[in-house]
């Protein structure tokens, strides 16, 4: 399914991932260089939106699509995976395990609960952003409320409509695949999978529009949005 032509949509969420993006910038600032970075379901392009394409950074992706994993820049690389069974790593191998709004696209909760297992375990600190299932305009498909109406209301209402970054289904079975492709977290949940990290949440108009759980981060102050 293809992302829907909306380029003030996009414009506005390059905006709140670059604004989200400076407190990750600034924890990382605390750490000594060279950093090894594995971002977990991140692409090239993300990093280049964010300006942080660093030569004493080093960043792999692990992602399950072969075109994301493909990198042009010398300090980049890529590996296919899943988030939720990273054997192919060893423990705490990286400097930072970095994510975002991967989450809640891997499964259930047993599934996340999996994702954030392997997270803890291949990185000496981690980043992991996920929008907040109690936001009132879910964020994939824009729409208010959508996450508490029934499955079939959703998947009619994505078979009948373009919503957000998805066009419209072309059948009832890629309607219910479509919205069953998100399962969005709150913050009880998101503590229970983390029970280590700090919540940093990121406002817009003055709700907590998503999550940023972090730990390993000793050096880092703390700000007025933590929790």
């Amino acid at each position: 399914m293809g992302l829907a032509d909306n380029s003030r949509f996009h414009t506005l969420v390059t905006y709140l991932r670059k604004r989200r993006f400076s407190f990750f910038r600034a924890l990382v600032g605390s750490l000594p260089r060279p950093i090894r970075i594995l971002d977990i379901g991140g692409t090239q392009h993300f990093w280049e939106n964010m300006e942080f394409v660093e030569e004493d950074v080093t960043i792999m992706l692990l992602n399950f699509d072969p075109k994301e994993v493909q990198v042009t820049y010398k300090n980049l690389s890529g590996v296919l995976g899943d988030a939720r069974d990273m054997r192919q790593f060893r423990d705490n191998q990286f400097d930072v395990a970095f994510s975002n709004s991967v989450i809640e696209h891997v499964g259930n909760y047993e599934d996340q609960r999996m994702m954030a297992n392997e997270v803890r375990r291949v990185a000496k600190r981690y980043f992991v952003e996920t929008p907040n299932r109690y936001f009132p305009i879910e964020p994939h498909f824009i729409f208010p409320f959508f996450q508490f109406l029934p499955r079939a209301t959703r998947a009619w209402l994505l078979s009948h409509f373009n919503l957000g970054t998805w066009d419209r289904a072309r059948s009832k079975q890629e309607a219910f695949e479509g919205v069953d492709s998100v399962r969005l977290l709150s913050r009880r949940e998101l503590m229970e999978l983390f029970p280590r990290g700090r919540i940093f949440e990121e406002k817009l108009l003055g709700l907590t529009k998503s999550f940023a759980v972090y730990d390993g981060w000793e050096t880092a102050s703390r700000t007025s949005q933590e929790r």
